[in-house]
């Protein structure tokens, strides 16, 4: 018999490459696309800003717009998950849930629920990986069990299992013809809440529009410069760029609004047609890759998002500091490079992937000596491409907590934003107090005469603070605390080391010294 089902959309809130839904219009005789709007699932558990919201309901609105012109329509209904599962899984008779398999240790009990639910009530559940390249699964499966550690062996485990499934084909109106549509007085009762209606600021719009639609948009335009694509390399992107200078499709990949199979494939075809083309890790197949790592860790490590109980991750005695924190989160350190990255972060909810470093190190084990963990909360409020693993992997690989072990490299506030961005021009935008003060002092305003300042029209300690931290001496002390720490907790830091070094570097010139950027390891994922 044909099923009725209830599709449930989480993440995965497209049409093109949707295995799951695909599967339920092919076994159902009437098929209700659901999404579920636990508001206190979505702040308590997910922790979404107000930029992330207005995200997700434009993600939800070009979702509801593209299944309308199919044939069918979305229900967003509000209220506490398995009640609202219950109520209208006994309302609807369904026999059927659909819906994406996660990883994530809150949408894994979310399913199992559902499960539990399904045995009480009588539906069967299908869920299908279609967030990642590949089941999660598989891979530790084929590593006895446990997650690689290290990118080299996940890559020699990838190597095995080969290239990832290819996307299942795209829905069509014949597809859902085949079953009957929700009725059409529920898409009104259910319809698309207005960011009004959540109470949430309309003050908070960025540049990036949520949904399927401009996802698909942005990676053809992209795509477009095949060269680019071909010799594309991660770290020789410019971080205080104006624009971005990486793909920005990270927020896309994040809600599900883009497939990352169908990017992968859509790469793998343009690199066939080129002569020469760049290679993992620093290539954009080679972000995609790094984002699979990290989720195969993710889902097989206990505690990832902390540094208490998880067995990978150095515990360290952190500084805890509420005033310096919420500095560093406002943008009032005194270094204006720092502060223009958190500005822009507030203001778009993105930034570059070595302006995420900057802070990072700048919160953590460069200057401020303050846990990563709260860095990682702040990003997973304010990113638009926030995601459970690889934020919980950057800030442990950035504060060299894990994975990452050069910790005496370590970014100095002024000087590398300088040297991508001399004239300073980032800073003016999303600093305009400071936007009259000569190139020379961009970065470094508390040098200037106090007659250069009132020139600028900002006096230092008034109209920007000087800086909280004397750089120098902060970094050489935590430098000291962290070769202490790896030394007794030897073991544990060896757990992510690979056998050899990376021996790709870029030096970037220090105050003292040379600091060096690895070059393979410093990005994750396609921003």
């Amino acid at each position: 018999m044909p099923h009725r089902t209830i599709h449930l959309f989480r993440k995965g809130l497209r049409l093109h490459d949707n295995p799951t839904l695909l599967a339920a219009l092919e076994s159902s005789e009437v098929v209700y696309p659901v999404y579920i709007l636990d508001r206190k699932f979505m702040t308590s558990v997910m922790h979404i800003g107000d930029l992330r919201w207005h995200f997700l309901l434009q993600s939800l609105e070009d979702l509801q717009k593209n299944l309308c012109q199919l044939g069918s329509c979305l229900l967003v209904i509000q209220g506490e998950y398995e009640s609202v599962l219950r109520d209208h899984i006994q309302k609807w008779n369904i026999t059927q849930v659909t819906l994406d398999a996660e990883m994530e240790p809150f949408y894994k009990e979310m399913e199992a629920s559902i499960r539990r639910l399904g045995e009480e009530l009588g539906f069967e559940v299908l869920s299908l990986v279609g967030h990642s390249l590949y089941d999660t699964k598989r891979i530790l499966d084929l590593n006895s069990g446990t997650p690689p550690l290290t990118y080299k062996r996940f890559l020699h485990i990838l190597s095995l299992l080969g290239d990832p499934e290819v996307p299942v084909r795209n829905l069509t109106a014949e597809d859902f013809q085949r079953c009957r549509p929700p009725d059409p007085g529920l898409a009104e009762c259910y319809r698309v809440p207005l960011p009004v209606d959540l109470k949430i600021s309309l003050e908070s719009l960025s540049p990036w529009r949520g949904g399927e639609t401009e996802g698909l948009q942005r990676l053809e335009q992209h795509l477009t410069d095949q060269g680019w694509v071909a010799s594309f390399t991660k770290p020789r992107t410019i971080p205080n760029s104006l624009l971005p200078s990486t793909t920005g499709l990270s927020p896309y990949f994040s809600m599900g609004c883009l497939s990352v199979r169908t990017f992968f494939y859509r790469l793998s075809n343009i690199y066939a047609q080129a002569k020469h083309h760049s290679l993992p890790p620093v290539s954009l197949q080679g972000q995609l890759l790094w984002r699979e790592f990290f989720y195969t860790v993710a889902s097989a490590t206990p505690n990832f998002t902390k540094m208490a109980g998880n067995p990978i991750c150095l515990q360290i005695s952190w500084r805890e500091d509420a005033e310096r924190l919420h500095k560093w989160k406002t943008a009032q350190t005194g270094f204006p490079w720092i502060d223009a990255i958190m500005t822009q972060l507030r203001q778009e909810g993105w930034i570059h992937h070595l302006a995420r470093h900057a802070v990072a190190c700048f919160l953590t084990r460069g200057d401020l000596w303050i846990s990563w963990e709260e860095g990682m909360k702040v990003f997973e409020e304010l990113l638009l491409d926030a995601d459970y693993s690889i934020n919980a992997g950057n800030w442990m690989w950035l504060s060299a907590s894990a994975f990452f072990h050069q910790y005496t490299r370590i970014f100095c506030p002024v000087r590398f934003g300088r040297r991508t961005d001399p004239e300073g021009q980032y800073i003016r935008k999303y600093l305009p107090i400071l936007k009259n003060f000569p190139s020379k002092y961009i970065y470094e305003p508390w040098t200037a005469s106090e007659e250069e300042q009132k020139q600028a029209g900002c006096i230092i300690g008034q109209g920007y603070p000087f800086p909280m931290v004397n750089h120098k001496e902060a970094s050489d002390h935590n430098l000291q605390l962290m070769k202490q720490v790896r030394e007794e907790q030897y073991r544990t830091a060896q757990l992510t080391r690979d056998d050899t070094d990376d021996p790709m570097e870029i030096k970037v010139k220090r105050d003292h010294s040379e600091e060096s950027i690895s070059k393979g390891k410093v990005a994750r994922m396609t921003e």
